[in-house]
């Protein structure tokens, strides 16, 4: 076997996947971007189906709304629209992205009692909820370490 001859192609490889890696958005932006993107798309369906998304409001919980649970959704939609785009457009991405962080922080504590107390109900969206609860804080905390950008 020719190892030098694999031992170039592969350092070549590396170089060429380093010299795409150079070219890349930021990392920051990257995960700013689908956050936003996230959040925003989100809202949409929100708007578009709250039907189905009333589903996650479990019997127990609705009495302790204060609307119904398709209007609760209505008006989750309206602002995750609203928080998504700004996340997105890098305008107000600090408050935007705290609120992304304390909401999906919250509905994952309620996804978790739910998990408990519903015999295991909602575990696989709690799972995907952790990460993007992550995915916000990081977003956050970078906001609040780069320099304020005036919208």
């Amino acid at each position: 076997m020719d190892f030098d001859g694999l031992s170039a192609r592969v350092a070549s490889a590396s170089d060429r996947a380093a010299s795409v890696a150079d070219r890349a958005p930021e990392p920051a932006t990257v995960a700013r971007v689908g956050l936003g993107a996230m959040v925003l798309a989100a809202g949409v369906h929100k708007l578009l189906d709250p039907l189905s998304w009333s589903a996650y409001v479990v019997p127990w919980l609705a009495p302790l709304l204060v609307v119904s649970p398709v209007t609760f959704m209505l008006v989750n939609g309206v602002l995750e629209v609203g928080f998504g785009a700004a996340i997105v457009a890098d305008r107000y991405t600090g408050l935007a992205s705290a609120v992304a962080a304390v909401s999906l922080s919250a509905t994952c504590l309620y996804l978790a009692v739910v998990f408990v107390v519903e015999g295991g109900l909602f575990g696989d969206v709690l799972a995907r909820d952790i990460g993007l609860a992550g995915l916000a804080w990081a977003v956050l905390l970078d906001s609040l370490r780069r320099p304020t950008r005036t919208p």
